[in-house]
């Protein structure tokens, strides 16, 4: 906390009048007292001096002649102490508290006689001079507490009550902090921040749109942005060279851990730049964040790795770079193999990878191996081959099917040693590197190898600029329609569109994949051959993209930004299981929001007006 801030908390402060009768109520119990303290803040300097705190019980213990109520607010807790010197009516209030009431109490701060080392003010503790209770409580429909095992599904029924468990704010006021050092960086580097329309056209490309249905345009829809990309580009075109915002968007999309149906994004766009500019400007912001809010130094420049590196070598365009177990090609040295596994998926334009599990023997008995097997067929594999080295021998799954001289070369290419087990796949390589990939990181979890306090930052760069829809028969824009392809790959758009990278990034952290960005087409022929490429007739281009085609009829500048998913980092930085660890009110897997229980059914009054009616 700043010293500004800090002072601030220090002063007695005017607080504003509530309106109302029950405002006029919560005045009347409050009487003259006013707050000058949080609970978390007091501190040695106050020795000796009256203070006024505020907050919810968190604990009360009645040891006859003494009282404790432990009383916290966002803060911290601080100890309020009653004993037989104590004014008789306060004692009696301290007396009848209970977890989760609301108290206002002034009193003297002094040493407490047991240190409680695990809280700030676990030195002090406030003799109360005077008991204010503001608010009483029925038991909660469950102990908040820091690390809470209660079930999710009831803490965010009650949310409102899991928002008072201090693991829970303290993840809410790191993300306030977070969010704070990005608006000062930001500005600080010339970028504006400006607000984008949240009702839009509706232009769906991947995921799918949120619609609005309109009152004033019966049949007709907004839709909520799935990012603000179309509007940032046209701030550049109308020349405000740099912009920034803390922006909601919006995708109608299966959820998991690290996905939301609404997510915030630090989105950015830069004029008169390529690549290495966008890099270099974002490269400032991790530093500082990891510096500032961890204290950890982030070393730049950033590693970078193509998309085709990252993919062979760890099976993941967004990869965990902590540990080792990279994923090697034995494809040249099983091709002539007898083991017909191997041999055909060669034959077939595949590939056989493999990863070594250093001093997994023990850990990887037969029977766990069974286990990774079923996995590794739950996402696509035909199955898994293995080896292991144990000091009673070597075993694997294959070996009857291969000459001694096979295996020796196989061991020697992953430098396998005793105490070593390799899992193997045969297969195409859009089968071959994910499964590794997935098996790697399974096996690292398992054998604990990851680092836990351990930052990775990479960009992973020279993204496909198309994806085959195996569907369509057509390809689609790995990223969006209007990233520029790299300039050595614009003969290629015509003749071989798998082999055309693009001018596409992403940033990647501890195995998440953080942002996405590129630099952009300006050029309105290349900008409809693009269009063309992506199946998209001149009419459709028109009108689902022609307001920002039209600008660049009118001159643009060259441009490039990317998208930084704050949520997702502020999970990373926490080291948070889930993305509803950092939100304040989240949505559940099935994109329901518990607490109050939407998305919900509204009155035919409602659909009149908007000109709908359900279809049974």
């Amino acid at each position: 906390m700043h010293r500004k801030e800090e002072a601030n908390l220090r002063l007695p402060v005017k607080t504003p009048r509530p309106h109302g009768k029950d405002g006029q109520q919560m005045l009347d119990k409050m009487g003259s007292m006013r707050r000058t303290r949080f609970c978390g803040e007091v501190t040695k300097a106050d020795l000796d001096t009256e203070v006024i705190v505020c907050g919810f019980v968190a604990k009360q213990r009645d040891l006859g002649s003494l009282i404790f109520i432990d009383l916290r607010d966002r803060t911290g807790i601080v100890q309020l102490a009653f004993d037989d010197t104590t004014a008789k009516e306060i004692f009696e209030k301290a007396f009848v508290v209970r977890s989760e009431y609301v108290l206002m109490a002034k009193g003297t701060v002094r040493l407490r006689a047991s240190v409680n080392k695990d809280i700030k003010t676990g030195e002090l503790e406030i003799f109360v001079t005077e008991l204010k209770l503001i608010s009483k409580a029925e038991t909660p429909p469950f102990e908040i507490v820091e690390g809470s095992n209660v079930k999710e599904e009831l803490r965010l029924k009650y949310r409102f009550l899991d928002l008072r468990r201090p693991d829970l704010q303290k993840n809410i006021l790191m993300r306030h902090k977070i969010t704070k050092l990005i608006r000062d960086y930001y500005d600080e580097k010339g970028f504006l921040e400006i607000e984008t329309p949240m009702l839009i056209k509706s232009t769906p490309e991947g995921a799918r749109d949120y619609l609005v249905p309109s009152r004033l345009y019966h049949g007709e829809f907004y839709a909520l942005p799935q990012s603000p990309q179309i509007y940032k580009q046209l701030l550049m075109v109308s020349g405000f060279d740099r912009y920034m915002q803390i922006a909601r968007c919006f995708r109608d999309e299966d959820l998991r851990a690290d996905r939301q149906p609404e997510f915030t994004q630090i989105d950015l766009e830069m004029s008169y730049v390529d690549m290495d500019d966008v890099l270099e400007v974002n490269e400032g912001f991790a530093r500082r964040l990891f510096k500032e809010i961890l204290d950890v130094d982030i070393a730049l420049p950033l590693p970078r790795l193509t998309y085709h590196e990252a993919v062979t070598k760890y099976g993941s365009d967004k990869p965990d770079t902590r540990y080792d177990m990279h994923i090697i090609d034995l494809s040249d040295l099983v091709k002539d193999s007898g083991f017909s596994v191997f041999s055909g998926a060669v034959a077939a334009g595949g590939s056989v990878r493999a990863v070594c599990a250093k001093n997994a023997v023990t850990v990887y008995t037969r029977k766990e191996i069974d286990k990774l097997t079923e996995t590794a067929k739950g996402i696509g594999a035909k199955g898994l081959a293995w080896i292991r080295f144990s000091e009673e021998g070597t075993t694997s799954s294959f070996a009857k099917f291969m000459t001694e001289p096979e295996m020796v070369a196989i061991t020697q290419r992953l430098d396998a040693q005793t105490g070593d087990v390799v899992f193997i796949v045969a297969d195409r390589d859009k089968v071959t590197l994910p499964v590794l990939g997935a098996i790697r990181t399974e096996a690292a979890k398992k054998l604990d190898i990851i680092p836990k306090d351990q930052y990775n930052l990479l960009w992973i760069t020279e993204f496909p600029f198309f994806e085959y829809n195996e569907e369509t028969g057509g390809w689609d824009a790995m990223h969006h329609p209007f990233t520029s392809p790299l300039d050595e790959c614009l003969d290629l758009l015509d003749s071989d569109p798998a082999n055309v990278r693009a001018k596409a990034y992403d940033l990647v952290l501890n195995g998440t994949e953080l942002s996405s960005g590129s630099i952009r087409i300006t050029d309105p022929v290349l900008q409809k051959k693009m269009f063309t490429a992506l199946g998209l007739s001149d009419e459709e281009a028109q009108f689902k993209f022609g307001f920002l085609t039209d600008a660049y009829r009118y001159g643009s500048p060259p441009h490039g930004g990317m998208g930084i998913g704050l949520d997702r980092l502020c999970m990373v930085m926490l080291h948070c299981e889930s993305l509803r660890d950092v939100l304040a009110f989240p949505k559940v897997q099935t994109a329901r929001e518990l607490m109050s229980n939407a998305p919900s059914t509204v009155d035919e009054k409602q659909l009149s007006e908007l000109g709908l009616q359900l279809k049974k």
